[in-house]
């Protein structure tokens, strides 16, 4: 990754300490530029996959805020933002089709209800586990199958949620009157690794992968508020129990056999 900074400076004594920075020889690139200045970034943006703006200026004692302070903040920013716009490489290329699709369709739903006066609540589950209905495999379950089979566990967060869990959610939301909104439905969230512990603490005798696929740091973790899907009267399953209800369903249909 090639990195530029941009510095309203000829002092050598302000960016010296950048180029002495490990790689800068080999990915670092300063450029001079005036944030007043329409135009001053065109070149330096151009074939940047991103821009972080992050100059402003900081004065305490101020004799003329307008050209001190509010042109070089305003003006600046809308120069560089004005740059960005000309050039197609500084584009975020989203890849999540499947977050946009689900987004559209809840905010064109949301819309239509609103204008309609149809009384509607969304429940947005996160990775859905447990006992298979069907007798077929479907994505989220595979992901457990995955795990038991693999030589490696992947770098990766779920969002791990019990299909039973998932339905009471549906029915509390129709049948409790004071059912409103949206309901995130997530009863752990744990990187693979960790998940990789409790199905070896359940099936010890299993093979399963203890490495996994890359060396980067692993994904992080956050939280999802479960206060408002617990007003539903919502008790989620703990995982240990979901996990091993699922990998039974799994032999039982005989996707894995051991």
């Amino acid at each position: 990754m090639q990195v530029v900074l941009i510095y309203a400076t000829d002092d050598p004594k302000k960016t010296e300490h950048l180029l002495a920075l490990e790689g800068a020889k080999e990915r670092l690139h300063l450029f001079e530029a005036n944030l007043l200045e329409e135009g001053s970034f065109d070149s330096v943006v151009d074939g940047c996959d991103g821009v972080f703006h992050t100059a402003s200026p900081v004065v305490i004692i101020v004799d003329d805020p307008q050209a001190q302070l509010i042109d070089p903040a305003l003006k600046g920013t809308m120069n560089v933002l004005r740059s960005c716009a000309k050039v197609p490489s500084v584009k975020r290329k989203s890849k999540l089709w499947y977050m946009l699709s689900k987004t559209l369709a809840e905010e064109a739903a949301w819309k239509f209800a609103k204008e309609n006066g149809i009384d509607m609540v969304t429940i947005n589950p996160g990775w859905v586990i447990g006992p298979l209905l069907q007798p077929t495999l479907n994505l989220s379950v595979e992901e457990v199958l995955k795990l038991l089979k693999g030589d490696t566990f992947p770098n990766k967060t779920h969002r791990w949620v019990d299909v039973r869990d998932v339905a009471m959610a549906h029915i509390q939301a129709y049948e409790l009157p004071t059912a409103r909104g949206r309901y995130c439905l997530v009863g752990s969230i744990l990187h693979c690794s960790e998940t990789m512990k409790i199905l070896r603490k359940l099936y010890p005798a299993l093979n399963l992968p203890e490495k996994c696929a890359d060396d980067k740091p692993y994904e992080p973790t956050y939280m999802v508020s479960q206060e408002k899907t617990k007003s539903l009267g919502i008790d989620f399953t703990p995982l240990e129990v979901s996990l091993k209800d699922t990998v039974e369903s799994l032999r039982e249909k005989n996707f894995v056999s051991f």
